[in-house]
């Protein structure tokens, strides 16, 4: 595939793309089910190729067959949005209680942008392409769900290789960046609730106070960590909310506590330990003080792990599309979650990190995916739609010349 040819189709079609981006921004959706969202990008690939719908969640795979005979290549898209009230100053802004913060939107329409370019010359493509439109990356485990339907199979066989790129605010705009290997972290939750005695808080000897023993729990929890957990193969655990006590009255020890916090590692070890070695020493800490210990970890995504086949074809192609000064290494991965995971789990593959830095915003000032004031540059799209058509045709042809 003559990549000039697809670039200048690709820079034809922003404009579009952009309209597209605006349109979805503005109808954000939670979770599995986004029925707004998923009839406008139906309608933008109306045509293109054969449609599979998940069951009971609103997730799509497009597959576009080539002209010529050959395996098949799987990019992915995610579609729902973040429970976030938006405060951007955007003309095109939600107003429905949710907003695509996390960059979706712009995902939904590079992939959207990806499949037409690929449609548009499938006379060249040698093999077939399954976009994956999916819902749910939010904590909904999305990718998991179309993987149990066998939505990856829509072809007709296992893809020999996944591609699926993530829009960051914070980076400058058009650089493209990742690194071989582990990428991004295991992320999930763990709840403990610590069941003691009421009483009157003018006697506490005569209750078993469950607040006192959070308190040290909290407290020696990152010693805990430091000191067992292997430094260079670390975990990350951070308490997001604590429930105790009445905010009306002073005078109770309460039966019960409870709190929250998010658990990320970076290696099948280090998620296994943290699921054995954490609840052991909150329980014996409980223990001491009298208190039971209730533990429920939630379901967690898997540690990403770039392929690193896969990873020098994104570098190669992306410096032949775009010089070498758009692609970076990263050193380190991040601790960030992402379902993709599940994805190059079973099919070799790259997750590709991608810079969308608000225009006229200086870097100190810029906001973060998932923050309510996130902003994200839009001229980024055409180039994003470009490089995963690009990394498919370039798989297809690698394997029909072997």
């Amino acid at each position: 595939m003559d990549q000039n040819q697809l670039k200048a189709q690709a820079n034809a079609k922003q404009e579009n793309l952009v309209s597209i981006r605006r349109a979805l921004h503005q109808v954000p959706e939670f979770g599995l089910d986004l029925p707004k969202t998923l009839a406008i990008v139906l309608k933008e690939v109306e045509g293109l190729g054969e449609v599979t719908l998940g069951k009971d969640m609103t997730a799509a795979a497009v597959v576009i067959r080539g002209g010529q005979p050959g395996p098949t290549v799987l990019l992915r898209a995610d579609m729902d949005a973040l429970a976030v009230e938006e405060d951007t100053g955007l003309d095109f802004a939600s107003t429905n209680g949710y907003m695509h913060a996390c960059g979706h939107d712009l995902h939904m329409a590079i992939g959207v942008g990806a499949a037409q370019l690929i449609a548009e010359n499938k006379d060249q493509l040698k093999g077939n392409v399954v976009m994956f439109f999916q819902p749910g990356e939010e904590g909904h485990d999305g990718a998991g769900v179309m993987l149990s339907q066998d939505m990856h199979l829509a072809s007709g066989e296992m893809p020999i290789a996944a591609f699926g790129i993530h829009v960051f605010s914070i980076p400058e705009p058009g650089l493209f960046l990742s690194r071989k290997g582990t990428l991004m972290a295991s992320a999930g939750d763990i709840i403990v609730t610590l069941k003691g005695k009421g009483g009157h808080g003018s006697m506490p000897w005569g209750a078993k106070d469950p607040i006192t023993g959070m308190v040290e729990i909290l407290s020696s929890l990152q010693s805990y960590i430091a000191k067992n957990f292997d430094a260079l193969d670390p975990i990350v655990l951070n308490v997001g909310w604590i429930k105790a006590g009445n905010d009306h009255t002073t005078n109770i020890v309460p039966e019960s506590v409870s709190f929250g916090a998010t658990v990320r590692s970076f290696s099948k070890k280090g998620y296994d330990d943290t699921r054995t070695m954490i609840p052991a020493f909150i329980k014996n800490m409980a223990a001491a003080f009298e208190l039971e210990a209730e533990i429920e970890f939630s379901p967690a995504t898997k540690v990403l792990i770039n392929d690193h086949g896969a990873v020098d074809r994104v570098e190669r192609v992306t410096k032949e599309l775009f010089g070498d000064a758009r692609y970076i290494t990263m050193d380190q991965p991040i601790p960030g979650g992402e379902d993709f995971a599940s994805i190059v789990e079973v099919i070799p593959g790259a997750f590709i990190f991608l810079g969308a830095a608000y225009p006229g915003i200086a870097p100190q000032d810029r906001q973060a995916n998932h923050s309510n004031k996130a902003k994200f540059d839009e001229s980024v799209l055409a180039d994003g739609a470009t490089l995963l058509a690009a990394l498919a045709f370039d798989t297809l042809d690698e394997a029909a010349a072997k």
